[in-house]
């Protein structure tokens, strides 16, 4: 795809901030990147990232996917996902310590009634 832009790896470092060298290891199969690193480079080829995965000429069709009738999960909308990501945030500046003891507290408090660790 970067040869078919007419770029080199010299451009693809440039508009991603990846070395070159890094960018050969993935082109030649050596490097496998993660999702965030293929999101970079398709920005930098200006392509959706499913062209990655996908060669047809046109954009696969979504999936329908079925939509379950029950009840809507505690954090999926309004205020309880405001809430949800409010608590992830501060959860992610615990330290290991901190999180393991919180880990813990909640296991026995969801022991104590009647939850399955």
């Amino acid at each position: 795809m970067r040869e078919s832009k007419s770029l080199t790896q010299g451009d693809i470092e440039q508009r991603t901030g990846l070395f070159r060298s890094y960018t050969s290891r993935v082109e030649n199969g050596h490097s496998v990147p993660s999702v965030a690193t293929l999101q970079r480079y398709a920005r930098a080829l200006e392509i959706p990232v499913y062209k990655f995965f996908y060669d047809g000429k046109q954009a696969p069709k979504n999936p329908k996917l079925s939509v379950a009738k029950a009840e809507v999960e505690w954090g999926a909308r309004g205020n309880d996902r405001r809430e949800l990501r409010l608590f992830a945030k501060l959860l992610s500046h615990l330290n290991d310590r901190n999180r393991r003891l919180l880990m813990e507290m909640a296991t026995r408090m969801a022991s104590r009634n009647g939850h399955k660790q």
